[in-house]
């Protein structure tokens, strides 16, 4: 501060306080002139001839073949000659490489097969990532053909373990992939996971009415043994169910692998079989080895397939997806979360009439009675949530969204939800932007899902199913189907875009009066540049099945 105050001060002796006086003062560039010239005065400034003098003199110092005077040596001006031309030849081949680089094609691959593809630059597409981001990362978490398994026989094994895979259809394939790392934790036997009665869909599917039995036991044969049901010499079986002396039931949310064996393992060993309930979320993710989570991918990508008329169901949907307009076409897959339980659990606010939020207020007092109290923190809950992005997304904002996004009305747009709440009020606005949408009930008879209307849990694949093998997925809130599928998205390639809403930020701009279109579609653009389900890099806690790219992923 010192040094900067006494160099004012000297500049300040030169300035004059009047304008007219600091114009007639010379700025730094105009000073350097003048004391140039003072130079001049005293010392004549160097005429052309002598600075070409000067100028031939350093160039014949450094190649002296070009140099007419006798005293340079022959043998010095062949030197210096080869140097030159070997600067010029190095020049002309990496000028060369160069052109040569950005002209030719390159080796990739596509569907497995090494191909040459030009060297363009690809315009963004509304319906895939660029092929330049896909291919950094490949699957690796399949079985080795050819490995020798290394599994004791069954009676040499720790035990055998008995779970129940609760919730809907994509909570209990999480169940299932944890029950086959936990027994592999364990080296335990694992009895097929019975999928327990869900208390919302009323559904009693069994593991063998969605899932191929026979592909699931063969494929995890050189990992885990798991046999089809409680052995023989178990005579009490009802004893799974109901008895406390058969049941772990202390296993805490996201617990590391340590905890099985230091807690879990001795009562398997002691009673041979045990039962483990509740089991969402018993198994943790960055506190187990990378192989247990590198298996559970491999149960969740390989080994748990739909039954065969299942796929050949969905594979039909995806056909007739794909040609609703006469010719081939891609098609968007929208998983709308607006259901009444989903509305009233968020706690959130939502546009509608005051009859319909008086409704709303007394549903929300009677099933979650601890969490209304009063009501008179809703108000400030809903808007705190709003802003964090934890509210579901309105049929309406979707719609705004897809079309800043830049996709035209004329749009295919296959629905996977539930009983939206507000029904056809409610689906309006997305219906008048984008009035090509359907569901499974629209594209396929009420004979062609009788066979699958005997589960709820079917009805489920089909549409998880065709979210999946969609050119573009669109979430419009979390849940287990949502993050399954982006999940397998990227892990089978990530070629298609999985679109995830920045549902925080989009509240701010919805919420913006002043906004005009052209800022919020570019709003949307920039903010969504990033969330169209590539690869992303993992972090402690991170969700295994929203995003597998490790262990479950190699450098390609």
């Amino acid at each position: 501060m010192v040094e900067l105050r006494h160099s004012g001060s000297s500049l300040g002796s030169r300035a004059s306080s009047s304008p007219m006086k600091r114009d007639e003062d010379a700025s730094p560039l105009i000073h350097d002139h003048i004391s140039q010239d003072a130079d001049d005065e005293d010392h004549p400034r160097h005429t052309p001839r002598d600075r070409d003098r000067a100028f031939w003199f350093q160039t014949h110092s450094l190649f002296p073949f070009l140099n007419d005077d006798p005293r340079f040596s022959q043998h010095s001006s062949r030197i210096s000659l080869l140097l030159l031309l070997l600067i010029a030849v190095a020049g002309l081949i990496s000028v060369f490489s160069i052109l040569q680089r950005l002209t030719s094609p390159y080796l990739c691959k596509k569907d497995g097969i090494v191909l040459h593809c030009p060297r363009v630059k690809e315009k963004p597409s509304l319906w895939e990532n660029p092929f330049s981001a896909t291919t950094s990362w490949k699957p690796c978490a399949e079985r080795r053909d050819g490995g020798m398994s290394d599994l004791p026989p069954e009676n040499e094994t720790s035990g055998y373990i008995f779970i129940h895979a609760e919730g809907g259809l994509n909570q209990q394939r999480i169940a299932i992939c944890n029950a086959v790392a936990v027994a592999k934790i364990m080296n335990a036997t694992l009895i097929l996971p019975v999928l327990k009665q869900d208390q919302i869909w009323k559904d009693q599917t069994k593991f063998e009415d969605i899932f191929d039995v026979d592909h699931f036991i063969d494929y995890l044969k050189d990992d885990v043994r798991i046999v089809r049901d409680i052995p023989e010499w178990f005579t009490d079986k009802s004893e799974l169910f109901t008895s406390i002396r058969r049941t772990v039931k202390n296993i805490p949310k996201y617990a590391p692998a340590q905890f099985y064996i230091d807690n879990v393992l001795p009562r398997v060993k002691e009673k041979k079989i045990m039962a483990l309930k509740p089991f969402v979320d018993r198994l943790g993710y960055d506190n187990v080895p990378s192989e247990i989570n590198r298996l559970r991918c491999r149960v969740n990508y390989h080994a748990l397939k739909f039954l065969p008329e299942i796929e050949q169901m969905s594979d039909l949907l995806v056909s007739r997806m794909r040609n609703r307009t006469g010719s081939p076409n891609p098609y968007m897959a929208l998983h709308l979360r607006f259901e009444k339980g989903m509305v009233g659990l968020s706690f959130c606010d939502f546009v509608g009439t005051r009859e319909e939020k008086a409704k709303m207020a007394e549903y929300r007092q009677k099933e979650w009675p601890r969490r209304y109290k009063n009501g008179s923190h809703l108000w400030q809950l809903a808007l705190q949530k709003r802003k964090e992005g934890r509210c579901p997304l309105e049929p309406g904002e979707v719609a705004v969204i897809l079309r800043a996004m830049g996709y035209p009305k004329e749009t295919q747009i296959y629905v996977a939800s539930g009983q939206v709440y507000g029904g056809q009020n409610r689906m309006a606005p997305l219906r008048n932007m984008f009035p090509n949408l359907v569901t499974k009930e629209e594209l396929a008879s009420k004979e062609e899902l009788a066979a699958f209307r005997k589960h709820v849990t079917s009805l489920a694949a089909l549409d998880f199913l065709v979210c999946l093998k969609s050119d573009v997925f669109v979430m419009t809130h979390g849940g287990n189907f949502a993050k399954l599928i982006i999940g397998a998205r990227r892990y089978m390639g990530h070629r298609q875009k999985s679109i995830k809403p920045d549902k925080g930020l989009m509240s701010k701009s919805f919420g913006d009066p002043y906004m005009g279109w052209a800022t919020f579609v570019e709003d949307v653009v920039v903010t969504h540049q990033t969330r169209t389900g590539l690869p992303e890099e993992t972090f402690p806690n991170y969700d295994l099945w929203e995003n597998p790219l490790t262990p479950c992923m190699c450098k390609a």
